[in-house]
């Protein structure tokens, strides 16, 4: 009778562990693959900026780059030519190739 039990238990721990396998696979597949996907387009499309490129802020302003530094940029923004605003790049949703 001692016998059953002890393999009753350690039929249990196999499934346990089978459990947080699963889980642990799901959370992967279903939040960090994607946003490490994610972080490698956003890390892109910021290596690929040029001076003169219209690019839409994280709170939806639209401007033109005006100079690019490591961390930092200088976006223009209006018509009047004197709105010119540095920011981070991570400040920066979107990305549109200047027709130049």
């Amino acid at each position: 009778m001692n016998l059953l039990a002890t393999s009753g238990g350690t039929m249990g721990w196999g499934v346990i562990i089978l459990y947080v396998v699963v889980i642990g696979a799901f959370m992967y597949f279903a939040a960090i693959r994607p946003q490490k996907k994610e972080q490698k387009r956003v890390n892109a499309m910021l290596s690929t900026m040029e001076v003169g490129d219209v690019v839409v802020t994280t709170s939806g302003f639209y401007g033109v780059l005006i100079d690019i530094t490591e961390d930092d940029v200088i976006v223009e923004f209006g018509s009047n030519r004197n709105c010119r605003i540095p920011m981070k790049k991570s400040a920066i949703a979107e990305v549109e190739k200047s027709n130049e």
